[in-house]
């Protein structure tokens, strides 16, 4: 039985930016105050929400640095390390380790891919060879292969692979995930509208692109969960639901970013291939956004 890193809502957080192309760590430090303030009990900094791919190594050490400074020990910090290079993720690992993560989130190969029997060898060589502890990331959408329920079952037994983010859309893949490894792999739900379902099925929390904008929201719907008042935390997940898909109706984290500028909390930056989010777009995520009273309908774009 493993004891899960973290229990509720972490927040895998933007990298916010300037317009010119710069990592704006200001807003990063604000972000991540606004986080703590609103309940999550852990932050993810340099996932796929945070445009990783695009970062600089010595970027990607900042965003890492400055989290892990910021936080303070409040919460734990999860440092995306993934790769398609496992001597990349491992040499990643021990950075983040030195930077004072305290444990790595690691997407599956993509586009090179690889085997099942690749794929239990990559994660168990970062497991084996990394001080820092592992959360598997599964997102077949991303990177094009999941992680199959045999090879799930051979890495839950590895002591330094502590948990798995789940992010395939699929409530009964997670049930199948949880009847084949059971307490030796906490699930985390990497899907926001799927957030309670999850949570009833034995995920020990969610890893939301949501909870940038609405921590609250999110914490409060795992909160509930876990107080057990069924019926709050339905009734958030249905509240914030057209939100949620809206917020994934385009390649994330572009509408993410439109909704933090829509909310003052950062500009609307992102780095090619990706792009802003366009007018007509933007305008029906602060419609949504009035309608949960967010904003207030004065707010314009520009």
């Amino acid at each position: 039985m493993k004891t899960p890193l973290f229990q509720g809502a972490a927040t895998a957080l933007i990298t916010p930016m300037k317009k010119d192309g710069s990592v704006d760590v200001q807003a990063l430090e604000k972000l991540i105050e606004y986080q703590l303030e609103n309940g999550v009990q852990a932050l993810v900094p340099c996932g796929t929400t945070g445009e990783p791919a695009t970062l600089s190594l010595t970027e990607w050490q900042e965003v890492i640095r400055r989290t892990v400074a910021q936080v303070h020990r409040r919460v734990p910090v999860i440092a995306g390390t993934g790769g398609n290079n496992t001597r990349d993720v491992i040499e990643r690992a021990a950075l983040a380790k030195a930077l004072g993560a305290d444990a790595q989130l690691c997407v599956t190969p993509y586009y090179n891919k690889t085997t099942q029997e690749g794929l239990i060898a990559h994660y168990q060589a970062i497991a084996g060879q990394s001080e820092l502890p592992v959360i598997l990331y599964s997102v077949p959408s991303r990177t094009g292969m999941a992680i199959s329920l045999d090879t799930l079952k051979v890495l839950s037994r590895h002591p330094n692979i502590i948990g798995l983010k789940e992010a395939g859309g699929d409530i009964g893949r997670v049930g199948d995930i949880m009847a084949a490894c059971g307490d030796d792999l906490p699930i985390f739900c990497g899907s926001d509208e799927i957030t309670v379902p999850m949570l009833s099925l034995g995920a020990e929390g969610v890893i939301s692109v949501l909870s940038n904008a609405l921590p609250a929201a999110v914490s409060g719907m795992t909160d509930s969960w876990q107080k057990g008042d069924i019926t709050a935390a339905r009734e958030l997940q249905l509240r914030y639901l057209p939100l949620i898909r809206l917020l994934f109706k385009q390649v994330s984290p572009i509408p993410i970013k439109a909704v933090m500028r829509l909310m003052g909390l950062c500009e609307n930056a992102l780095r090619l291939p990706l792009l802003p989010l366009d007018q007509e777009a933007e305008e029906t995520l602060r419609r949504e956004l009035v309608r949960l009273n967010v904003l207030t309908g004065e707010e314009k774009n520009g």
